[in-house]
């Protein structure tokens, strides 16, 4: 299925926040943000100061003095001219574990009372969660995202450097292949969502297969591809072309499925068809169906009758059942009928029983009255 794209920022919730600023702070950006506004909070306390002399000297020196958890954050420009936003509930955003939403009496959801904004924000607010001296969680919120401190401190820097904030979050990116980081992934995320160049070249940096684990390449695949614009585009095709691994051009197929370049559907076609490696071919076969639709049903049926690997042919037969109903069972139905391996057949005729279309019924009662 494809992935989830970052939806409307949160709705802010009508009510009494306990403590927290609305003053808006000033960024000094080559974007021309005229100003990178502090989040509004409830169940909390919002204490700001300027970054000072480096972000990184003031974000170093509040996690050595933290005593108890709490959140440090700031503002920066966000890419894609606020089109992507990061935040996605109907009432407050809960910082803390579990649900921090607020409630109403009756234990409902609060939903906003006020103007829904149709048009994103330019910025985006980064927060860190310190714990025992170390950075345990990073979240990216809208500037509309009304924020549930969950009792803790956020402790918020005016004045951020995009160029700043993106070599800070670089420093949270893992360099050993631990398979999976929580932390890693978010900072990658963050990175890719910051409007400033800096974040193309850090994130270029973390693709490089000398210096980066595969879990970490995979991950940027899919940012580059889903937020960096051509740039992020070029370099995943060159990923997918040139990584050597195997796993990595595997999910680079993704990230070019994420891109909105308009040479990514024949990228994919180019790899489904000549790509050396079944896997990578087979996996080029779905992210197709799932982008392209009907533009690509024809590929994916040339992909079935002369794919040397029946893996790849099984991929691209399930592609076929994630096309519009109308275009992929009368499809499944033909590969059913007609196709010379039995293994691709009995794939097809699985995946039209998954349908429950009458028109899957109506080719299983003829084989049956036969």
């Amino acid at each position: 299925m494809r992935a989830a794209t970052f939806v409307l920022a949160c709705i802010p919730v009508v009510a009494t926040a306990l403590g927290g600023s609305t003053l808006a702070g000033v960024v000094d950006e080559p974007a021309q943000v005229a100003a990178a506004p502090q989040p509004r909070v409830r169940n909390g306390r919002l204490v700001s100061q300027a970054a000072g002399a480096g972000l990184d000297a003031t974000f170093r020196r509040l996690v050595a003095a933290q005593t108890e958890p709490m959140w440090i954050g700031y503002s920066v420009p966000a890419a894609g001219n606020g089109e992507r936003r990061m935040c996605w509930r109907l009432a407050t955003c809960g910082l803390e574990p579990g649900d921090g939403s607020v409630r109403t009496s009756q234990g409902q959801p609060a939903v906003n009372q006020g103007p829904i904004r149709l048009e994103g924000p330019e910025t985006m607010a980064v927060l860190y969660r310190v714990e025992e001296k170390t950075v345990q969680r990073i979240r990216i919120f809208s500037p509309d995202c009304e924020l549930d401190a969950g009792g803790r401190t956020i402790q918020w820097l005016d004045g951020v450097n995009a160029a700043e904030s993106v070599k800070l979050l670089g420093t949270f990116v893992a360099r050993t292949d631990v398979k999976s980081d929580k932390v890693t992934d978010a900072a990658i995320s963050a990175i890719a969502m910051h409007r400033d160049d800096s974040a193309d070249a850090a994130l270029e940096r973390f693709a490089a297969p000398a210096d980066n684990p595969e879990f970490v390449r995979k991950k940027v695949t899919f940012w580059m591809g889903h937020a960096r614009g051509r740039r992020g585009f070029d370099a995943v095709r060159n990923i997918a072309r040139d990584d050597p691994s195997e796993d990595v051009r595997k999910s680079a197929m993704f990230g070019l499925s994420q891109s909105s370049d308009d040479q990514s559907v024949a990228e994919l076609v180019r790899f489904a068809r000549q790509d050396a490696s079944p896997k990578v071919r087979g996996e080029a076969i779905f992210w197709l169906a799932q982008k392209a639709g009907k533009r690509v049903a024809t590929e994916i049926t040339s992909v079935i009758e002369n794919d040397p690997d029946t893996d790849v042919k099984k991929r691209a037969v399930f592609a076929l059942s994630q096309l519009p109903k109308d275009e992929g069972i009368p499809l499944l139905i033909q590969v059913a009928k007609t196709n010379q391996n039995p293994v691709v057949r009995k794939q097809a005729m699985f995946w039209l029983g998954q349908t429950k279309d009458p028109r899957a019924l109506d080719f299983f009662a003829q084989i049956l009255a036969k």
